[in-house]
Parts: C-alpha cells; structure tokens; sequence
C-alpha cells in the first residue's frame, strides 16, 4: 500500500471482536485504502484469548476508549476515516468533533448524550448488562440466546449461533452505564459536539430491524446535528438487524460507505 494512502480506522463496539471487521478490511484495501482495526484497550487480539481472559479485561469507559484511539491516530502518518459499529459509532463521532479523523461514519451508534428515545428493544439489550450493578467494573459477555435477540434477530439461529461462535467477546459494562446516564450527568463522556462547524462529513446509519440501536436512535442522532452546517447524512437499511456489518448482507452496507466516502471532498 502507497505511503499516500488514506488511513482507515475501524472500531468496534459491545461484545464484538475487532477481528470481525477483517472483511472490510480486505475491501477497504483493494479499494485504495490504508485500514486498520485496532482492539479496545487491554483487550486480546483474538476472540479465543478474550473469552479465557474475560477477568483480565480492564473496565475502560467511552473517555479511555476515546483516549485510546485518540492515541493510535496520532501514530498515524495522516488523519484517517473513521468508521465504528453501535459503541464504535458513538466514538468515532466524539473522533471527529474533535477534529481528530477527516471523516466518520457511525453505523447504528450507540446513543450519545441527548438522545432520549430509548425503545423498548434497546432498554432489552441494555438490561442484559445494567441489571447487575457489579458489570460497571467488569467485561460482560453474552450468551447466545442474547446475542441472537441484540444481534442476529434477522439471521436464521444457524448463521446468529455461527457469528456468536466466530466473533462475540466479552467487553467491559462501563460504557453502557455511561450512555443510559448520560442525560443526567452534565459532563457526561458520552457528550458529542454536535454544533461544531468546523468538522468533516459524517454518515449515520440505521438498520430498520435493529433491537440493539433501534432506526429511532438514530434518526434523534441526526437531528442532534441539525445546528451545524458540517455535513451530516443519514441511510437506513432496510430489513437489517445490529449484525449488518457482520452478516451475509455486510458487503451492501460496506459498498455504501465506500460510495459514500467517495462522494465527499476528502
């Protein structure tokens, strides 16, 4: 890969490895790009590593998660895109506000401060982990009954049970906490410049069918930008579940971030 190539930067969120974006890896590669797909920190590369060392996982809140990618992109030989899945999704936006990253695209993100619709689906997933107070310091994985109502409700149970097997992680509870207090705590991490001017374009996605990050979240992510002339886009994909970038329907939503990015003036 040309030393002028874009840097792409691709993070994860909940309960995913980083390994799970190896596909878009390889496409944004033959596309042109320079891609990368780091781990949260403290977290082993591998899914099989992960699971044996869930208690060695450090408990990292959306501030050091940030920090952390923060760090790597300085490492970088230039800004690069960032694009990041639910939790991933709200930290490429806090990526961007802070003029780290050239682009963003948060793909069914987590909600950041402000959002306030929360449906039922999404309080469901939340449950799974703000139930037991104790999972604020501490990885929490799913099980695959879990996975398949958060995940893979649109999959048949064979590929849902396939992509918990390959992918699923524990990962630390802390930013989940985070999010559903946001709009109680003032200097919440999980706060968003979303008036800032001065930014790059940034693309928000839905997947109609998602239980974890439900279209609505979304749609209020994007309203939260209305004040800024910075471009923000919007795109819904119809019948996909919060497993869209994993699935056998991945490739549709990676070719339209890849047209996406190349209509913008990077």
């Amino acid at each position: 890969m040309a030393d002028s190539a874009t840097p792409v930067l691709f993070v994860h969120g909940l309960w995913l490895s980083a390994s799970s974006w190896q596909p878009w890896v390889d496409l944004f590669r033959e596309n042109g790009y320079a891609p990368i797909a780091p781990e949260w920190p403290g977290i082993p590369e591998s899914p099989e590593d992960a699971r044996a060392q869930k208690d060695k996982i450090p408990p990292s809140g959306i501030a050091e998660v940030t920090d952390h990618f923060a760090k790597i992109i300085g490492e970088l030989p230039s800004k690069p895109i960032a694009i990041g899945h639910s939790f991933g999704g709200l930290i490429v936006q806090k990526l961007l506000a802070a003029d780290l990253v050239i682009a963003a695209v948060a793909i069914d993100p987590a909600p950041i401060k402000g959002v306030y619709n929360l449906p039922p689906s999404a309080l469901r997933v939340a449950s799974f982990v703000l139930r037991n107070p104790a999972n604020r310091n501490r990885a929490v994985a799913l099980t695959a009954p879990e996975f398949r109502y958060g995940f893979g409700n649109e999959l048949s149970g064979r590929e849902s049970e396939e992509l918990y097997q390959r992918w699923a992680i524990p990962t630390p509870g802390r930013p989940l906490f985070e999010a559903a207090f946001a709009n109680f705590v003032p200097n919440s991490p999980a706060k968003v410049d979303t008036r800032k001017e001065k930014r790059g374009p940034l693309l928000v996605t839905a997947g109609q069918k998602d239980h974890t990050v439900p279209a609505a979240i979304s749609h209020a992510t994007v309203k939260l930008y209305r004040h800024s002339a910075a471009t923000t886009d919007f795109q819904q994909f119809a019948g996909k579940g919060h497993s869209l970038t994993i699935d056998n329907g991945w490739r549709e939503v990676a070719d339209c971030v890849l047209n996406w990015l190349k209509r913008q003036p990077l």
